[in-house]
């Protein structure tokens, strides 16, 4: 496999990565913008594979990055560059396909930071080294 994680855990992994796509396809159903829909999503996600790995006795980045991968940005990224490619093909700065490189780029880099803190949050959480006070 891509991340050369052992048969058994397989079914984890993609069930780790389900309820996390599952979280942010009902979240972004009421309305929840998809970069805060993501953010809940991978907080999701990390807590489902830290129970795993306790389980399991295994590292939870194991799970956490077969499950965060569906949930990378890759139309956002592509819409991106196609929009910056456009830009550099014109003659003229055009406001329109600027504006759309813009959001695309920005909703690219806020859903990266939300799945970066999301999966992070957990983890700090449950591997706290010292005391709060």
């Amino acid at each position: 496999m891509v991340f050369n994680v052992p048969k058994r855990f397989l079914p984890y992994c993609a069930l780790a990565g389900a309820m996390g796509h599952s979280t942010r396809t009902f979240l972004m159903h009421f309305n929840m913008p998809i970069e805060w829909a993501t953010f809940a999503a991978a907080a999701v996600v990390g807590f489902v594979t830290i129970h795993f790995a306790k389980k399991h006795l295994a590292p939870p980045l194991m799970y956490a990055v077969a499950a965060i991968i569906p949930m990378v940005p890759g139309t956002y990224a592509f819409n991106t560059v196609i929009a910056l490619i456009q830009l550099t093909a014109a003659n003229e700065i055009n406001p329109e396909i600027s504006a759309h490189m813009t959001l695309n780029a920005l909703k690219t880099v806020f859903i990266l930071g939300a799945l970066a803190v999301g999966l992070a949050l957990p983890s700090l959480l449950f591997y706290r080294n010292r005391n709060i006070l």
